[in-house]
């Protein structure tokens, strides 16, 4: 057995107990396979690999148990999709969950995805509080897709499908400008001020709470 073999059987492993009488065997291992098999055209060198992939998987089959009716949302679902979901998804996901301390389910994704976050992005959201620890690049899938109740198109819109049933917003924001810090910051504070404008607009935070 090689070590993909076992990474995988691992991972199908604990995602069939996980979604046991939610979505069958079968369906779990094709999933896991798939989502290690696109991680890796990008995220090849990366040491965390397995642990992603299994954490995309599992995001995908939570999203087709969504959307098929099998589990029910404990949140709204927003999609935040760039280009290379290393920047500006990036911000907008991370500014999202730290602003809706729970209330909403975030995700991110990539037309063409970058093999890691925007390091530049790292450091301006850092200095709000807010770090890109765990993320990691995606491609889009029709699962997160439909299982979304807003989808943010922060750039490349070209790519992203319009599906029935979730809401679009276009929010056209530009490029964050590489290694100029200022510039990143300009598009960070739009982003922000947008993120909690959509924030109030999906949920109510609870009594004595603020945004941060």
């Amino acid at each position: 057995m090689t070590d993909l073999d076992a990474q995988l059987g691992a991972i199908t492993t604990t995602l069939t107990a996980r979604f046991d009488g939610v979505i069958d065997a079968d369906t779990v291992a094709r999933y896991a396979a798939d989502s290690y098999v696109a991680l890796h055209r990008t995220a090849h060198a990366d040491p965390r690999l397995p642990e992603l992939a299994e954490r995309f998987a599992a995001d995908r089959l939570t999203a087709l148990a969504q959307h098929t009716g099998r589990l029910a949302k404990q949140a709204p679902e927003v999609l935040f999709v760039c280009i290379h979901n290393a920047g500006r998804s990036q911000m907008g996901a991370a500014l999202m969950a730290h602003h809706g301390r729970g209330a909403v389910r975030v995700h991110s994704a990539g037309s063409k995805p970058d093999p890691a976050p925007s390091a530049s992005a790292a450091t301006v959201l850092a200095e709000l509080g807010v770090n890109l620890n765990g993320a990691y690049p995606k491609p889009l899938t029709d699962d997160i897709l439909r299982a979304a109740d807003v989808v943010v198109i922060a750039g490349g819109g070209d790519a992203v499908p319009r599906l029935p049933g979730p809401r679009y917003e276009v929010w056209d924001l530009p490029h964050p400008p590489g290694s100029d810090l200022d510039g990143v910051r300009q598009v960070r504070d739009t982003v922000d001020r947008r993120v909690q404008a959509l924030l109030d607009q999906l949920t109510i935070i609870p009594s004595g709470a603020t945004h941060e």
